[in-house]
């Protein structure tokens, strides 16, 4: 006979996981949702493999959908112009060997008159190759 009280674990949860998940809920809200401790949610993970599909599925699918949100700001649409912050954001992430901060740069990006850009200079200038990249700027 196994030691401990019976599981609160139920077969349904998984559905109610992922969804959760892809509300942004971290490993506490959880607990809280489901009226358990953190060490609980860790027990259903490593117990309930249906479980822990779901709660990465969720995850995954949210991190995407803002993934793509973030992107689309970057680039900017039909409606809106690039925004410089999600820019920098996205190429300091993506790219940190070519959009780190200058204090952390081994050679510096500079101008033809040897100043040095700061990143905001930077994305502004790559906003400006995309936006030339889609035509949506003409060539002065």
């Amino acid at each position: 006979m196994p030691a401990g009280r019976p599981s609160s674990y139920r077969p349904d949860y998984a559905g109610v996981v992922e969804k959760l998940c892809l509300l942004g809920a971290r490993d506490a809200d959880l607990a809280r949702a489901f009226d358990v401790s953190e060490s609980t949610i860790d027990n259903w993970k490593a117990a309930h493999p249906e479980f822990l599909a779901a709660l990465k599925a969720g995850r995954e699918l949210a991190d995407a959908e803002v993934a793509n949100s973030l992107y689309r700001r970057a680039i900017g649409d039909g409606d809106r112009p690039p925004d410089v912050t999600a820019c920098i954001f996205w190429l300091k992430n993506r790219r940190p060997d070519l959009w780190r901060d200058a204090h952390r740069q081994e050679h510096a990006i500079t101008t033809p008159d040897k100043t040095e850009l700061t990143p905001e200079e930077r994305a502004r200038r790559a906003v400006e190759l995309v936006d030339r990249a889609f035509g949506r700027v003409q060539n002065s």
